[in-house]
């Protein structure tokens, strides 16, 4: 079967962790968000899957390339064009990525799937398909209930008794919202559906494509299924969903690497000695990294891949990225850092140059250069620590 990844957004909103990569490159337990889509996908049994790409397309080609190595089919659809032999990002929207597919070679022959490449979710998609057909349904949208406080974020879906979608409410108040049903931006629909999107122009699919189906009294249902969904949306769900996995509160969801002590999960090629270290779980240490003696990681963490925790370094309840060093003088609570960036878990960033802290969390693959007062500063901190 066939499926489409959305995977073309920008992700303005979890910055500066999408700066450098793609939103469904962003790592999650040492492990791209898009790639637990995929497995699920391909344990539902679509294997043909066309990847929807735009800004930074080729950080998603490189680590997907032909999906050989996920039991799939991969190919990309890129939304832009070339400019001074570089690429320009130019998003169509979703709607009008699909219909570039369909123009381009008719891809969509039966009935397909289409996801978001940045949500963890633990859905049944072989029930979906079975009430999708019994529907004979032309589109099918999978819903989820949220909680009054949170239907700012997301589009509200209201249905009729026998489930077909009648309205939608785009990000309303709490006040105003009508439903507490959201999009859970997961999709199934037949190839005729397309029929209802213009060809070679931006057509968004939540705010012009299902109103369009709606308004044309298509044959357009909601599925509500109980179901675990997490989109990583903002730093704070990016946290949470880190922390939910640490935690074993995501059951589906396999730790990367071997148990080395309880709750301490590791790579391939560590430096690290547990018995001259203070390791509390649950933490995930990516391959390639060292932990030095005297250093302390309380969980729930992640140590990236490549990355170096030093001698007297405290790191409790923070995500480090991959190559990233933090020194010996640092105590990290609830951060997320690598060496061009920090933030906390609840987004807000912190300007490690402007607060003098470069030399406590860097680029682990950089030399050190250390200026006059980083060095008074450091004999400062070592002699106060005899």
């Amino acid at each position: 079967m066939k499926a489409v990844i959305l995977a073309a957004g920008r992700g303005t909103r979890i910055r500066p962790l999408s700066e450098s990569v793609p939103k469904p490159m962003i790592p999650v337990i040492n492990k791209p968000v898009m790639e637990f889509m995929l497995d699920l996908l391909r344990q539902h049994g679509f294997d043909q899957i066309i990847v929807s790409t735009s800004y930074l397309a080729k950080e998603i080609e490189h680590y997907f390339r032909d999906g050989s190595r996920f039991g799939v089919d991969i190919a990309y659809s890129f939304e832009g064009y070339h400019a001074d032999g570089r690429p320009v990002p130019d998003g169509l929207g979703a709607a009008g990525g699909l219909k570039k597919i369909q123009d381009q070679s008719r891809f969509f022959d039966d009935t397909f799937a289409v996801v978001c490449g940045d949500v963890i979710v633990d859905v049944d998609l072989t029930r979906a398909l079975e009430f999708h057909r019994h529907k004979r349904a032309i589109a099918t949208m999978l819903l989820k209930e949220v909680p009054r406080d949170e239907v700012t974020r997301y589009g509200m879906v209201e249905t009729a008794a026998d489930d077909r979608i009648t309205a939608f409410q785009e990000k309303p108040s709490p006040e105003a919202a009508r439903s507490t049903t959201v999009n859970a931006g997961i999709y199934l629909f037949e190839p005729q559906a397309l029929d209802f999107v213009p060809s070679g122009q931006r057509f968004d699919i939540a705010y012009e494509f299902f109103p369009r189906l709606v308004e044309f009294e298509a044959a357009l249902y909601g599925l509500p299924l109980p179901f675990t969904w997490i989109d990583i949306g903002r730093i704070a769900d990016y946290w949470r969903a880190t922390r939910m996995i640490l935690n074993g509160e995501m059951n589906f969801i396999r730790m990367n690497g071997r148990e080395m002590a309880p709750g301490v999960w590791g790579g391939i090629n560590l430096a690290v000695d547990l018995d001259r270290v203070n390791i509390r779980g649950p933490v995930s240490i990516g391959s390639s990294s060292r932990i030095e003696p005297g250093a302390t990681i309380i969980g729930p963490a992640v140590i990236g891949r490549n990355s170096v925790i030093e001698s007297g370094a405290r790191v409790e309840s923070c995500v480090i990225g991959d190559y990233t060093r933090i020194s010996g003088f640092a105590n990290l609570f609830e951060k997320i850092v690598n060496g061009q960036f920090c933030v906390d878990c609840g987004g807000a960033t912190i300007d490690l140059a402007s607060a003098g802290y470069t030399f406590v969390v860097d680029d682990a693959r950089e030399r050190r250069r250390w200026t006059e007062d980083q060095r008074t500063l450091i004999d400062f901190l070592r002699l106060n620590a005899c």
